[in-house]
């Protein structure tokens, strides 16, 4: 097993240095994972011949990230909320919370990915360490009371793992000291063929149902079946069999920006879906402990993004697979709960599984 590799990765503004963490496997498998944010920079896979592609969009330089309203979020740890919440406004134990607002789609202000300086924004304690056939990276940050708005301090951390067998996981876990809404996920942008646009990548999900939402890509308050809709995807088909389709929802999202909801076991580690690069017959398999992952096809990807390699970026040239619970889940009461309490640990597991066929 090759060693964990440190190397400089630049400056932060204050003068803070930050750190690119190499994990590496003998047969390939590499992730660069820097401290700032979580990132995940790089994603070396194989494909069927054996070539290694990185399989994930992004920037070579940390100034690329710095730069305010450049990233896209691209391979990112999101927090403390994923997703939206509903004009930045929810009511807690009798007390109402005004966070940052960030995001308007359709107009429509909300709080997206938890604020302007989210956990994709922040500098990470990093210990790397290894086990068995495994190489991890374990990262660390205390969120304080009111930050972006929100209750509670918050403590988190986040263990990335890369095994030889091409399982990335991202391990979850937070406690607070009052009760506060929380909703950690992965944002990476994923190309499996390492160039060009998804839409030729084969999609499934183990998904009976969708999280329809507005013009404001809110939720309505309820589940719509998937059967009859460009949103079924319980048999493999294509990501952009349907995805211009006329119909409101995908209206709504300019293409797919919605939640697919997993029928039950949340919670418990099983596999629920599947993304796969016909052409190099790279599959990543998708598994989780959480109820539902937003499926976002990168339709507002600015045409002429300049990312790794001077490579050219547009529109649905990554897709993001970001397993979660569901969008402005505290304004929702039918939905699930996503309060941490005192006393209480939040978990979560998302492992994305790479295979070659």
């Amino acid at each position: 097993m090759t060693q964990i590799s440190t190397s400089s990765w630049g400056v932060l503004p204050d003068g803070r240095p930050v750190t690119l963490y190499t994990l590496a496997h003998a047969n390939g498998l590499r992730a660069d994972i820097s401290d700032y944010g979580g990132l995940l920079v790089r994603l070396l896979v194989p494909d069927r011949q054996g070539s290694l592609v990185d399989v994930t969009l992004g920037f070579d330089t940390l100034e690329e990230y710095l730069r305010p309203g450049h990233s896209p979020y691209f391979g990112c740890l999101v927090g403390r909320v994923g997703n939206r919440i509903a004009h930045g406004r929810f009511s807690l134990e009798g007390r109402d919370y005004h966070l940052v607002t960030n995001n308007t789609p359709g107009g429509i202000p909300c709080h997206l990915h938890g604020g302007t300086v989210g956990f994709d924004k922040v500098l990470w304690a990093a210990e790397p360490f290894a086990e068995a056939q495994v190489q991890g990276l374990r990262l660390a940050y205390r969120s304080p009371a009111g930050e972006e708005g929100y209750p509670g301090n918050l403590a988190v951390v986040v263990e990335y793992r890369l095994s030889e067998d091409g399982d990335l996981s991202v391990q979850y876990e937070a406690t607070t000291d009052v009760a506060t809404p929380i909703n950690l996920t992965h944002h990476a942008y994923f190309n499996l063929a390492g160039a060009g646009d998804i839409l030729g990548h084969d999609l499934r999900l183990a998904a009976d149902h969708f999280v329809p939402v507005d013009r404001g890509l809110i939720p309505l308050g309820h589940l719509a079946p998937v059967a009859g809709t460009p949103f079924d995807f319980r048999q493999t088909r294509s990501v952009g069999a349907a995805i211009d389709a006329s119909d409101p929802q995908i209206a709504a999202g300019g293409g797919y920006d919605h939640t697919w909801v997993f029928g039950d076991s949340a919670g418990t580690l099983r596999a629920v879906g599947m993304l796969r690069d016909p052409v190099g017959g790279r599959t990543l398999e998708l598994v989780t402990t959480e109820p539902g992952v937003q499926v976002y096809s990168g339709n507002f990807l600015a045409e002429g993004l300049i990312g790794k390699g001077g490579q050219h970026y547009g529109r649905r040239h990554g897709i993001c697979l970001e397993t979660q619970h569901f969008p402005d889940a505290p304004n929702q009461p039918s939905f699930p709960s996503i309060i941490l309490r005192p006393g209480h640990v939040y978990r979560s597991q998302t492992i994305f599984r790479f295979r070659a066929s």
